[in-house]
């Protein structure tokens, strides 16, 4: 073996060892302990499915179904045991055994957590006034639950918790902007362990419900042997461009992205092979790390599972996983695009060339070409869309029957494919760490198409069913399940070695390895999230989100986009170290209200999953900001580089990502929001993937030769007016006409069915501060002004002394939802301009792009002839 091989394998080593003390437990116990850990956590794995599965509904006269008050215990007691038990207490601490200590941490946390299972019927009779127990076990187990934390997660979320629980006992010691009066032990112990307003609150029942079941099926595709499909096919598309491996690397962290929960794991799976590559085809070590930490960190902003943070998503801004998808899916694909770009001027300006193709392999088949020239992503949407318009209508003609034929069809599907691919290769860590040149592309395609079984089956019930995510991650398990036993013994079956018990018994050792592995890898985040819950429950208890307005509102003056640039800071500052969903949960907690309150007293409506994903960004921006970036780190652990250089030069890479929150709070476009046909939306992707390419070149000082700085400010200019071109229009156009208040019911009934009416309001709020702030109402089908203000926006008006006062607001309407009460005056009414398409300063942006490119070209024309 060559020493180059080796040092691979010793520095991929180095970063499992990172990704195990973080990940999945840095303590590796042999012998019957061992077996019992691994027991445990196969135990959790099968409690999960139990409770997604249809049976316990079904078996309901036997087995007693169990409701919240006993799932998420349940499903934290498990995770704090074992992180226990699996986490070291201390650098010292014995890896090859479970000290009493841990023990005794175990039973004593599981104890307190499990009480709430047992008294659940007391607990609720009693609510609001708890016993010395229950604030005794709420107490400890709070402890307990804080010391899993460090043992898991290390001490920033730690120290995020202990802030924010010092906040709450001493909040009137503080500043006077964010003071509050303070809470008693008592009140504190029960809003944060008892009622489900803290630790046991959306993270940890979003956490049991469904993202458990995706982290197991990421796990049981990895342990399958699909990670190493997916790598290997990844450099089959693009390894033979320049910087092909790089591009490779960010293919593959997209693919695994899509049912990876953690940056950090990802960099590990993918990065063991695709860095060593890199660094053999002229990346610097440290530029070989960074391209993978960016690539990674763009995973956990990729539909469907988004680090397990889009599960939260449902819960706080109410709306399905289907439509989230959508929401997330432009700017995580052409983010994923301008990596590629920006490696591929990394590789021009340095002169790289890709790996040589296989003697075999010199032809390029015409999928391959499709496939290398774009992303796994576009690959999920035409999955999506063929599973959706090539099947959905087969729900309308079969009925009730369409599940059992759809199983039919997916199991001949299967038979098919395990049939295609056992002509082929199976493929091995060792191929990609021995790799010289590109694997071909048909072979690698078709050895492991089966895998993708499972996604369609995730996209079918998503998208078709419309399952709950719980339900739909079930089924898509179950499939993994049975793909993960019987690939192998398949394969051999169809090769003519008749039926393989070796294969069979590889399978069910795999199988075996999943279910430990996905749960093992869920310890760190069902203790994240209930750790995440203490800053939620903090929120709520002192009404912090108030105070963190009233703060950011102050720092930034009213300016709109300083509280956008400081919100940012802070989400940076709040997810250094964490987790990503524990990361979603307290930067949507703290921020995201800010952002809501303040742009609405600004004059500017945002929707809410705008505000979600702005915070989500800047929050996953953390993994590969130093000095904390984890991802960074693990990177480095495999590319032999500098950490905190390696996470500078991740980030630079990741400007592009942190630009885009900007550009969609102003430009909902990006987000499919206001897409009004199929034209608009090529349009959308199209000027959205050129800009981000322009802004690419622009922070890359490159574009077919090294730009000069007007022409980077050129393309800077370029690429921003293709992202908001309507802000050039505002500059001259007014976007609103403004209608005189009193005359609100003659503008609601002009304004057509389905659509809203936009309105500035100002009151008084309960504590006696005035606000003015914008808000948009529906107002339903198209008849009397008067009618469908009451009626559907829930607005009941009166008109004194030439002004329109609020008389009365209908409950849990719309109007009451915006936050207007009584006697709020209405001092706008706007309605949308009648004004040019802001589509038409696309045509000034591509003329100054094409200049660019036209003097570009010539000069590189000069420089070759020289």
């Amino acid at each position: 073996m060559s020493n180059e091989t080796t040092e691979s394998k010793s520095a991929r080593q180095a970063a499992e060892d990172l990704v195990a003390a973080v990940d999945t437990g840095a303590r590796s116990v042999p012998g019957k302990v061992g077996l019992g850990i691994a027991l445990g956590a196969l135990a959790w794995s099968l409690f999960q499915l139990w409770i997604a599965s249809p049976l316990p509904y079904l078996l309901a006269d036997f087995v007693p179904l169990m409701n919240n008050t006993q799932t998420r215990p349940i499903h934290l007691c498990f995770a704090v045991v074992l992180a226990f038990l699996s986490y070291p207490a201390l650098k010292s601490s014995p890896r090859r055994s479970v000290p009493i200590t841990d023990w005794l941490f175990a039973i004593i946390s599981s104890v307190c957590i499990l009480y709430l299972v047992a008294e659940a019927d007391n607990l609720a009779g009693r609510m609001g006034i708890p016993t010395t127990a229950d604030i005794v076990t709420a107490g400890i187990g709070l402890v307990l639950l804080l010391e899993a934390t460090r043992r898991s997660l290390g001490v920033p979320l730690m120290a995020v918790a202990l802030v924010f629980l010092v906040y709450i006992f001493f909040g009137q010691y503080g500043p006077d902007i964010i003071a509050w009066k303070g809470a008693s032990f008592q009140k504190a112990m029960s809003h944060l362990w008892i009622t489900q307003e803290g630790v046991f609150g959306i993270g940890v029942g979003v956490s049991t419900s469904f993202i458990f079941l995706f982290v197991l099926f990421g796990a049981l595709m990895d342990k399958s042997g699909a990670g190493i499909y997916l790598t290997k096919l990844s450099i089959a598309l693009v390894g033979h461009m320049r910087g092909g491996p790089a591009k490779a690397s960010v293919v593959s962290s997209a693919m695994t992205g899509l049912i990876s929960g953690s940056s950090l794991a990802n960099v590990v799976t993918t990065g063991a092979f695709t860095i060593p590559l890199m660094k053999r085809t002229g990346f610097s070590a440290e530029k070989a790390g960074a391209v993978e930490v960016a690539s990674s960190t763009n995973g956990q902003l990729t539909p469907p599972v988004m680090g397990a943070a889009a599960f939260i998503m449902i819960e706080r801004v109410g709306i399905d996983l289907v439509e989230i998808m959508k929401h997330a899916f432009l700017p995580a694909i052409i983010s994923y695009i301008a990596l590629v770009y920006i490696v591929h001027l990394e590789a021009v300006k340095a002169g790289m060339v890709g790996l040589p193709r296989s003697s075999t392999g010199r032809g390029r088949t015409i999928l391959a070409k499709i496939f290398s020239t774009s992303t796994v992503l576009v690959g999920f949407l035409v999955l999506m869309a063929i599973t959706y318009y090539g099947f959905a209508w087969t729900k309308d003609v079969l009925g009730e029957a369409t599940i059992y034929i759809a199983s039919a069809v997916l199991l001949i599907a299967y038979a098919f494919l395990l049939k295609l691919g056992a002509s082929y290769e199976d493929g091995r860590p060792e191929d990609l760490e021995e790799m010289t040149e590109c694997p071909e592309m048909r072979p690698t395609l078709m050895s492991g198409l089966y895998f993708l079984l499972p996604i369609g089956v995730l996209v079918w019930c998503l998208i078709v069913e419309r399952f709950s995510p719980g339900l739909a991650a079930f089924w898509t398990s179950i499939v993994m399940l049975v793909v993960g036993l019987t690939h192998r013994a398949g394969k051999a079956f169809f090769r003519g070695e008749g039926i393989d018990m070796a294969a069979l018994g590889m399978g069910r050792a795999e199988l075996y390895d999943g279910l430990v592995s996905g749960a093992r890898n869920m310890v760190p985040i069902g203790v994240a999230v209930a750790v995440a819950g203490i800053v939620v429950g903090a929120v709520t208890l002192t009404g912090l989100g108030q105070k963190m307005t009233e703060f950011v509102e102050f720092v930034s003056a009213g300016n709109l986009m300083l509280m956008l640039l400081f919100t940012a800071f802070i989400c940076l500052v709040l997810g250094l170290g964490l987790p990503t969903t524990a990361n979603y949960i307290v930067v949507s907690s703290l921020m995201a209200p800010v952002i809501v309150t303040l742009s609405a007293q600004s004059g500017v409506i945002l929707p809410l999953i705008a505000v979600h994903l702005f915070v989500f960004y800047f929050g996953i921006l953390a993994d590969d900001t130093p000095p904390v970036g984890l991802a960074a780190y693990a990177a480095a652990a495999l590319s032999g580089g500098d950490p905190i250089k390696t996470g500078l030069q991740g980030f630079a890479y990741d400007i592009r990502t942190a630009i885009l929150p900007f550009l969609f709070i102003f430009n909902t476009q990006l987000l499919m929001i206001g897409i009004d046909g199929v034209v608009h939306f090529i349009i959308t992707v199209v000027t959205a993937t050129l800009a981000m390419l322009m802004f690419a070149s622009a922070t890359q000082m490159y574009l077919l030769v090294k730009n000069r700085m007007w022409e980077s400010a050129a393309l800077l200019l370029v690429a921003f007016t293709l992202f908001r071109p309507g802000f050039w229009l505002d500059q001259i156009d007014p976007p609103f006409v403004l209608h005189d208040p009193t005359k609100i019911y003659e503008v609601a009934e002009a304004i057509p069915g389905g659509a809203d009416i936009r309105l500035t309001v100002q009151g008084e709020t309960i504590d006696g501060k005035t606000v003015s702030k914008a808000v948009l109402l529906p107002l339903g089908d198209a008849g009397p002004g008067a009618d469908r203000l009451a009626n559907i926006a829930g607005l009941e008006m009166r008109f004194e002394d030439d002004k329109a006062l609020v008389d009365n607001i209908g409950f849990s309407s719309p109007a009451e939802k915006a936050g207007i009460d009584f006697d709020w005056q209405i001092t706008e009414v706007m309605t949308p301009a009648d004004r040019l398409p802001k589509e038409l300063f696309f045509i000034p942006a591509i003329g100054l792009m094409v200049l660019v490119f036209a003097l570009q070209r010539s000069r590189r024309r000069r420089l070759e002839a020289v």
